[in-house]
């Protein structure tokens, strides 16, 4: 979610509301693993079970009637306690080193047949001005 993909702010809204719920939807099948085979919530990977939902889901034909093989799916991968692990908070992510394409692409092209492609432009060259 860290880039929306929506231009108009209610495109925007909804998008992110999407996000949400299928966030809040992941966290409800990771808690009902949990409860159902008394583990720590904790103990249960976010991706995992979002690559399980992903592969597994569209395969059943009647959801609803396989949860409980879904679940047993989701508790089989356990994350392990990771002692001493620190992660720093940093953004990852760099700047794109292209403007963003803000005209039909048919008028981009017919641009750069005439003119030639434009000069790459960072935008974030950081504190001592080398590359992004």
């Amino acid at each position: 979610m860290s880039e929306l993909s929506c231009k108009s702010p209610a495109m925007c809204q909804k998008e992110i509301w999407i996000y949400l719920l299928a966030n809040n939807l992941i966290r409800i099948l990771m808690a009902q693993t949990a409860k159902k085979f008394s583990l720590s919530i904790r103990s249960i990977s976010f991706k995992n079970t979002l690559q399980i939902w992903n592969s597994v889901s569209a395969k059943f034909i009647n959801f609803a009637m396989n949860i409980q093989r879904f679940l047993f799916i989701i508790a089989g991968h356990q994350v392990g306690k990771r002692a001493g692990r620190v992660e720093p908070r940093a953004r990852k992510r760099r700047a794109s080193a292209y403007s963003l394409l803000m005209v039909p692409r048919h008028e981009a092209r017919a641009n750069v047949l005439k003119n030639g492609h434009p000069p790459k432009q960072r935008k974030n060259t950081g504190a001592k001005g080398g590359k992004a």
